[in-house]
């Protein structure tokens, strides 16, 4: 792959990892997840889901651009 395609692929999944993130912080917020929270003292599947998802593909993509930044300048 080249440099625009990997510069694509990681800006994409870092604007993924980030809107996922952002949903599950909302869905964190949410009359389900509080009471999950309140009864099994952790939130729902679906909301940990979110938010790990999304630091992982936002932590993924930012490995890919600065891998490509670093290979740019070497």
């Amino acid at each position: 792959m080249n440099m625009n395609t990997n510069r694509i692929i990681g800006v994409s999944l870092l604007v993924v990892g980030v809107a996922l993130f952002i949903i599950g912080m909302n869905a964190s917020h949410s009359m389900a997840d509080r009471m999950s929270d309140f009864f099994r003292g952790r939130f729902t599947d679906a909301t940990i889901w979110y938010i790990v998802g999304g630091i992982a593909a936002g932590v993924l993509g930012l490995l890919i651009l600065l891998a490509g930044l670093r290979g740019k300048n070497a």
